[in-house]
């Protein structure tokens, strides 16, 4: 079984405030060759962030190892409201094995709905990421716009996780993937020199 846990870019796509709009323009129809053009932000729909989007002398997305891009991977379900703690993770029954770990919240039901953006999706706490940290975890993945709340202040997540050699890929469509284990296919687009860019991710089940 595969599942595409990827968002689909489209006009109707929301970003977050202060980003650019995304545009996907056609031909004039019956216009052959179709030549269609995307305007969008790096970070837009599933993305991957780079260490350089929050860190000086971070590495680009071009430079990112495929090898923690692809491999086993375990879906974690934390249902029902609230931040993703380290409480919650530690009951999530995730296994000691997989370095990539991506985590299904309400905001996955969320999305379905999804008319703008919303600025009170599900996001991680500080001792979440010391959690993962402490795991060993080399990837995480979350459903939601950003690893940490809309307003928090100086990005304290992306600091601690990128800091450390984390991959983080955000806005994950992960409605309808049960919990378990899988193989994670998740690839960037290769930008030269850019701090992220959006991704066509895939799970493969795992039997």
């Amino acid at each position: 079984m595969i599942y595409d846990i990827s968002l689909p870019i489209s006009n109707d796509l929301p970003v977050w405030p202060g980003d650019v709009p995304v545009a996907v323009r056609g031909t004039e129809p019956g216009a052959l060759p179709r030549v269609s053009r995307v305007t969008l932000s790096c970070h837009a729909g599933t993305h991957v962030d780079a260490p350089a989007h929050f860190l000086a002398d971070g590495s680009n997305v071009d430079q990112m190892p495929l090898e923690v891009l692809i491999g086993p991977a375990w879906v974690a379900h934390l249902r029902g409201p609230g931040p993703i703690t380290a409480a919650r993770l530690a009951a999530a029954d995730i296994p000691d094995g997989p370095i990539r770990v991506l985590l299904r919240t309400d905001n996955s039901e969320r999305q379905a709905a999804q008319r703008g953006f919303d600025r009170a999706y599900i996001a991680m706490t500080a001792d979440a990421a010391d959690w993962l940290l402490r795991r060993g975890i080399r990837l995480i993945g979350v459903d939601g716009p950003s690893v940490e709340p809309f307003d928090a202040p100086g990005f304290p997540m992306h600091y601690a996780l990128l800091g450390a050699g984390l991959v983080v890929v955000e806005n994950l469509a992960l409605i309808g993937v049960p919990a378990g284990a899988y193989r994670l296919i998740c690839l960037p687009l290769r930008i030269a020199g850019v701090e992220g860019a959006p991704a066509r991710a895939i799970l493969i089940r795992e039997t």
